[in-house]
């Protein structure tokens, strides 16, 4: 029988240094995370280096296999850096699957319903809080620590994070956040534009979206949840800082396409 009430990131007093992540959220210092859709360890050490605090490995949209998935785990943490698992979906075997790879947090994408995040936290808690299962030696090395020690931290220290970014997302969002053992709603601003509005990207001042937008981040501040979302660069970035707890600035493949695209302009100008 699980408990209800499961210890959190947000309440832990364990301390880690390799968890640069979450030590920053608990520090209120903005950390500013990427998104990374190629499978490639060359890349992941790249990014890593760039002076992000995290790196989402896109498993939802990104081109990443179960392999590529725990090589960039590997590559990113080796480099001090927090690697998140953006899994495809909320089934407890995927979920698993990211854990095991000593990533430092998980991020669910569409979750709609408390049901699905008290399943998601479940998935992601050892017992007696949860009913995920022990038999990797790997998830310890992406912190740093032995097995018995990650066992005992675990629970207290992976970042659960998961996606509004739906109409019944947006509906059910206080009931959400309501949820033990959330840390953080993330705001996926284009699917919640498709959603709300039909297109993407939104312009930003539509009166519908931007009251989903400031219903998700009260709700999080309500029940005392880190709230983020995906931007565009570092002027949104920026300017997102009085709202957001941290965001995650693009991704490596438009980073590079943005790159070629500015400097052949530049080119054949």
């Amino acid at each position: 029988m699980t408990q209800k009430t499961p210890p959190t990131a947000q309440t832990t007093t364990i301390q880690n240094p390799r968890l640069r992540l979450l030590n920053k959220l608990r520090t209120s210092d903005y950390p500013v995370m990427t998104f990374m859709a190629l499978p490639s360890v060359r890349m992941a050490q790249v990014v890593a280096l760039t002076g992000v605090d995290g790196i989402i490995i896109d498993c939802e949209h990104g081109h990443i296999s179960d392999d590529a998935m725990h090589n960039s785990v590997a590559a990113i943490s080796a480099l001090g850096v927090s690697p998140i698992i953006r899994v495809r979906g909320p089934a407890h075997d995927i979920l698993k699957r990211a854990l095991d790879t000593g990533t430092h947090g998980i991020m669910v994408p569409q979750i709609n319903t408390a049901e699905e995040a008290r399943q998601v936290v479940a998935s992601s808690k050892f017992p007696p809080y949860g009913v995920r299962g022990q038999g990797s030696a790997f998830p310890a090395i992406g912190h740093g620590l032995t097995t018995p020690e990650y066992m005992v931290s675990a629970n207290e220290t992976i970042i659960t994070m998961v996606q509004i970014e739906t109409k019944e997302g947006v509906e059910n969002v206080e009931e959400i956040c309501a949820v033990p053992g959330v840390d953080l709603v993330f705001i996926g601003p284009n699917d919640l534009a498709q959603a709300l509005l039909g297109y993407v990207p939104a312009r930003g001042d539509e009166p519908v979206y931007l009251e989903a937008i400031n219903k998700i981040v009260e709700a999080g501040r309500k029940y005392g949840k880190w709230v983020g979302r995906m931007v565009n660069n570092g002027a949104l970035a920026k300017e997102a800082r009085g709202m957001y707890d941290t965001v995650a600035m693009t991704g490596d493949t438009k980073a590079v396409q943005n790159w070629y695209i500015a400097e052949l302009e530049v080119a054949r100008s």
